[in-house]
């Protein structure tokens, strides 16, 4: 492997684990206020990207660079749908199994609420979209930069000229996330339900109401995280399944409960994806079992991991 190549690399690992990274911190922030796993949230992201199309597009999307208006409505679409289908997962899938503190007591009912939402954000998808794959218009433009859409590197390398957009971009949206929750009034009541749910319930802390928003806003970042991941390749309906397995495997290496951690676990999840895929003697097949395996090794050298304390960016 040259230095080019190994650049390249990195840069792509950093780009998709910036997507892992968005879609971690919403599996962070429901867990560390409900104790629950929202396993459709890799469908929602999908969802997110492939409804706004439907509308805007039609049911044969195009990689086509859409127009100022349809790329305004391409974005606000994504964002909206990502955000009303995770707070219609919570009321479908999740609140019927919290307690009056908002835990999630029954984990057989919370589990099989998910997996169920997520098949049927998946079986409508199929529906409309039947083909296997589609190629989804970018809204945000971020091919145009260069003419070709890719930038060579030192060394012989190329990447594509998207990845450093989606970085920054994924970066900005992971720390206004930090930012709202340290300073924002409906941050600190998400932390402090994180915290001691009981006392935040004898404080007169609106549990309901705070633990709808937070899935509103694991909803936005999962519009934004389909906003940086569709555009960049061809997605189908079933894409969803091993964005959310990714987005577990980050949230867990970055110790689930942290947001912060949520975003350095997707980062290094990415990096390690794309160097085993340009390894040699290992390549593509063998980086689709990456998360798989982070999340077994994790799990085995930490079996207490999911019982750690609630967190939410107070590193």
């Amino acid at each position: 492997m040259t230095g080019g190549q190994l650049l390249q690399a990195v840069l792509t690992g950093l780009s998709l684990g910036a997507i892992y990274g968005l879609v971690a911190i919403g599996f962070s922030l429901v867990w560390s206020l409900t104790r629950v796993l929202p396993f459709a949230h890799g469908d929602i992201v999908v969802g997110g990207a492939l409804f706004a199309v439907l509308a805007i597009v039609g049911t044969t999307p195009v990689a086509l660079a859409p127009g100022a208006g349809r790329s305004i409505a391409l974005v606000v679409l994504t964002l909206g749908f990502g955000v009303v289908l995770s707070v219609a997962s919570y009321a479908v899938a999740v609140r019927p199994f919290l307690d009056r503190a908002g835990r999630g007591e029954d984990v057989l009912g919370w589990v099989a609420g998910g997996m169920t939402a997520g098949l049927v954000i998946r079986t409508a998808l199929g529906v409309a979209l039947p083909a296997a794959a589609y190629a989804v218009p970018d809204p945000l433009h971020f091919d145009g930069f260069t003419s070709t859409g890719s930038l060579a590197l030192p060394g012989g390398g190329t990447v594509q000229v998207r990845v450093f957009p989606v970085i920054a971009v994924g970066l900005l949206a992971a720390a206004a996330v930090d930012r709202f929750l340290l300073r924002a009034p409906l941050g600190r009541a998400m932390r402090s339900i994180a915290d001691d749910p009981d006392a935040a319930v004898l404080c007169g802390v609106p549990v309901e109401r705070t633990v709808v928003a937070a899935f509103a806003v694991a909803g936005l970042l999962a519009g934004v995280a389909a906003l940086l991941a569709a555009p960049g390749g061809t997605i189908g309906v079933d894409y969803g399944a091993v964005l959310g397995l990714a987005g577990a495997a980050a949230a867990l290496l970055g110790r689930l409960g942290s947001p912060r951690g949520a975003v350095v676990g997707g980062l290094v999840l990415g990096v390690v994806q794309q160097l085993v895929q340009v390894t040699p003697s290992l390549g593509a097949a063998w980086s689709e079992l990456v998360p798989l395996a982070v999340l077994v090794v994790v799990v085995a050298a930490r079996p207490g991991g999911l019982r750690a304390p609630r967190q939410v960016a107070v590193e």
